[in-house]
């Protein structure tokens, strides 16, 4: 099973490279099921190559001229301090056994997982659904005001706080919709944060988990060549195509944990 998590690391930077996105939704579960990590263990973990994955994906966008920073650093501002927050001290303060409904013990780590698969469904549906936004090429400054991102900033946080997963797909329809970025400006300006939110959010975590760093780093550097992999095979494969099916493929995934951890245990 572990070699197999390598793979699966891999295809999670290939996703990043071919679609900007979608891959680290696949994290957790590759983490829990292929490397038999603890749930809230791998959420941190999570943090961590989705973060490091994001920053270098978001570098590549940079040197293109495809990341506003000032977006970026605005949308971040709220967004960020709720990640490092919710992984310093929520989700230590989540007891281990929740509550007892009909004889069915809720742990934090089953809890985990079912929102995961929830975030998975709906996730799996914006790729499928793969609806293009229409929005002026010219972006529009007036619309990069604080107040306007901080709901939606904290959502994000708290999304990536709890369940590791960069947020990507909340974030691209509300940097075009809100901010008015054109599309690949917003995928660009999409990573820069995943990057900053995971990143710091990982650091939250330090002093709670023992980190395996050689493990951690391993996978992280796969997953990272699969994003240049992704980068070479996206001038040859049609992007709107393989998000749909790979959105098929979320979908799929998710229903499946969810059978998993309310159904078969």
């Amino acid at each position: 099973m572990e070699i197999l998590g390598y793979i699966a690391s891999l295809l999670i930077g290939i996703s990043l490279g071919l679609i900007g996105g979608g891959g680290s939704i696949l994290t957790v579960p590759v983490m829990v099921y292929l490397f038999g990590l603890n749930p809230i263990l791998a959420t941190s973990y999570s943090l961590f190559v989705v973060g490091s994955t994001s920053l270098v994906g978001a570098f590549n966008n940079f040197r293109k001229g495809l990341v506003n920073i000032k977006a970026a650093l605005l949308f971040g501002a709220s967004s960020i301090v709720t990640v490092f927050l919710t992984r310093k001290y929520l989700v230590p303060a989540v007891p281990q056994k929740i509550a007892t409904i009909g004889g069915v013990t809720i742990s934090e780590a089953l809890l985990t997982m079912v929102l995961f698969a929830v975030l998975m469904l709906l996730a799996s549906i914006s790729m499928i659904r793969n609806k293009k936004a229409v929005v002026e090429e010219k972006e529009c400054r007036d619309c990069l005001r604080f107040n306007k991102l901080m709901v939606y900033g904290i959502i994000i946080g708290l999304v990536t706080g709890f369940l590791g997963a960069g947020g990507g797909f909340l974030l691209i329809p509300a940097l075009v919709l809100l901010l008015k970025l054109p599309m690949k400006k917003a995928i660009g300006t999409s990573l820069m944060i995943i990057a900053l939110n995971s990143l710091i959010g990982f650091t939250g975590d330090l002093g709670h988990f023992t980190i395996d760093w050689i493990f951690l780093l391993k996978t992280t550097v796969i997953a990272i060549s699969g994003i240049f992999i992704g980068g070479v095979l996206n001038k040859k494969v049609p992007g709107d195509k393989l998000k749909k099916g790979f959105g098929w493929f979320v979908l799929v995934m998710g229903i499946y944990i969810l059978v998993k951890e309310t159904l078969l245990k």
